[in-house]
């Protein structure tokens, strides 16, 4: 070829390449066609994210723990409502007759007849004591001709109560259960957040791989229709005596080479689309999802010492880690109340009265001049307390042991802020080299393009020059992905993820 042509050739085939290329920017969506050829409706990061709140399985099985822990306190409260009880009764108690029928004389026996109904309302107090106040109606009836009241009607009233001295007195010791399940319902919460926290994580990350893997189709795909003008351009070659057999042979390979390379990321595209309908959705696999997108964000200024103190002050394990030792601390103070003996201090008072009809005997239990009084101490001590003091012993290891995991979760609190800002800023230098290599990549392949077409190159540099370009596209793909995911961990550390998509988290 002249010298003087060599410029105009090299314009005329640049031009075409850069518009091609021009047409393979990232986009900020990617467009999916379905089984019709229309484009899907767009599917937005919201709204993946609104969907995994409504339907992910790990928030409905965290929504079930909230639940049960909310009905721990209404069991712990139920121990000091009222225990109400009634009982019912009847007998008869026939003795043998007082002489043998051998004797030719018979005797009935002594004959009773009995039946009482008795009502109880037993109530734990906070201190620890208990009250109880009984009534009970009894009837009998004698076949003794002695009897002065026959039927005969007792009527009893009594008021009992019991209350604990050293050990069990007191209502910290008898809030404590309560107390313990509601520091529950609060680690519930804190749980809850978390798992809300890393879902919106994980469909950010699934949203974006999903967004690189279809970008990276698209690569492939012009790739391929790259590969294949080159393989019409060498047959044309050929066909004009300009190209060899083998040129034709490998631009052949590198459509299939391309082709290769196209499945395979078309592959990937649907794996990436199933994992972000695992996490959004249940069991809808076959509505697949539409056109994906990340618009432009103007990137933060990432700073550690605000990352470390947004996480530290909202992390919801280490608030969650907090309430434990908080319940620990419920543990102790219980055990040290275990230690001391066990004295009780009872009473009890009551009215009864006996007539001969229930009715006159119910109101002059209260009038009449029978009545009953007891007082009554009683005292336990284990022998060296030995149970007791290795119970408490435990406590206080066990108080410890998680002091000793609230400084790891400090610890990894601020290895993993460190990480994410390292993250940041890292694959944000990423990004604008990859943007730089991509570049210059594609400068390289027109110009390698260009010596071929020339002359002074050979096919086997313009494959090697084209695999490059589709290296530098992916490379560059994936630091803008890496670039959004870092910044949605750092999100998840802050716990700013939440207020981003107007989460609000009882």
């Amino acid at each position: 070829m002249n010298r003087r042509l060599l410029p105009v050739a090299l314009l005329l085939l640049v031009a075409p390449l850069a518009r091609i290329s021009a047409q393979t920017e990232p986009a900020s969506t990617t467009p999916v066609a379905d089984q019709t050829g229309a484009v899907a409706p767009q599917f937005t990061l919201r709204e993946a994210v609104a969907g995994a709140l409504e339907e992910n399985f790990t928030l409905k099985i965290q929504e079930f723990s909230k639940e049960t822990a909310e009905l721990s306190v209404d069991i712990a409260d139920a121990e000091y409502l009222p225990d109400l009880g009634l009982t019912a009764r009847t007998g008869v108690n026939q003795q043998a007759a007082a002489s043998s029928t051998l004797d030719g004389v018979t005797q009935e026996g002594p004959r009773q007849d009995s039946s009482n109904v008795s009502a109880s309302v037993t109530q734990k107090v906070i201190t620890g004591g208990t009250v109880t106040a009984n009534a009970v109606l009894a009837r009998s009836k004698t076949n003794s001709r002695n009897a002065l009241l026959n039927p005969a009607y007792d009527s009893d009233v009594s008021l009992t109560v019991s209350q604990p001295l050293l050990r069990g007195f007191g209502s910290n010791y008898n809030k404590a259960a309560i107390a313990r399940a509601k520091i529950g319902v609060d680690r519930a919460n804190y749980d809850f957040k978390s798992a809300v926290l890393d879902v919106v994580r994980d469909v950010e990350v699934a949203y974006y791989n999903l967004v690189f893997a279809r970008e990276q189709v698209e690569v492939f795909r012009f790739s391929l229709q790259v590969a294949q003008q080159l393989l019409d351009e060498n047959q044309a070659r050929k066909e004009t005596g300009v190209a060899t057999d083998l040129d034709v042979l490998q631009a052949q390979v590198g459509v299939a080479n391309a082709n290769r390379s196209l499945i395979e990321a078309q592959g990937n595209a649907k794996d990436r689309e199933d994992a972000l309908l695992d996490l959004v959705g249940q069991f809808q696999f076959a509505q697949g999802v539409g056109t994906v997108g990340v618009p432009e964000i103007v990137l933060p200024t990432v700073s550690f010492d605000t990352s470390y103190k947004l996480a530290r002050d909202n992390w919801p394990a280490y608030a969650s880690q907090l309430a434990a030792l908080e319940q620990l601390g419920i543990d102790v103070q219980t055990a040290k109340s275990n230690r001391l003996p066990t004295l009780n201090l009872g009473g009890a008072v009551g009215y009864n009265a006996t007539e001969a009809d229930a009715s006159t005997a119910s109101q002059n239990v209260w009038d009449g001049d029978g009545y009953s009084w007891q007082v009554n101490l009683s005292l336990n001590v284990p022998w060296g307390f030995k149970e007791e003091k290795a119970r408490l012993g435990q406590a206080r290891v066990a108080v410890s042991r998680e002091e000793t995991r609230l400084r790891q979760i400090e610890q990894t609190v601020m290895v993993q802020v460190r990480a994410a800002v390292r993250a940041v800023a890292t694959n944000q230098e990423s990004v604008r080299i990859s943007q730089l290599a991509t570049s210059l990549s594609e400068r390289q392949f027109e110009l390698e393009k260009a010596r071929f077409d020339a002359g002074l190159s050979i096919f086997r540099r313009v494959q090697e020059s084209q695999q490059d370009l589709d290296t530098a596209r992916v490379n560059e793909l994936q630091a803008r992905v890496n670039l959004r995911i870092a910044l949605a961990q750092l999100a998840r550390l802050e716990t700013s993820s939440l207020s981003r998509f107007g989460i609000v988290v009882e």
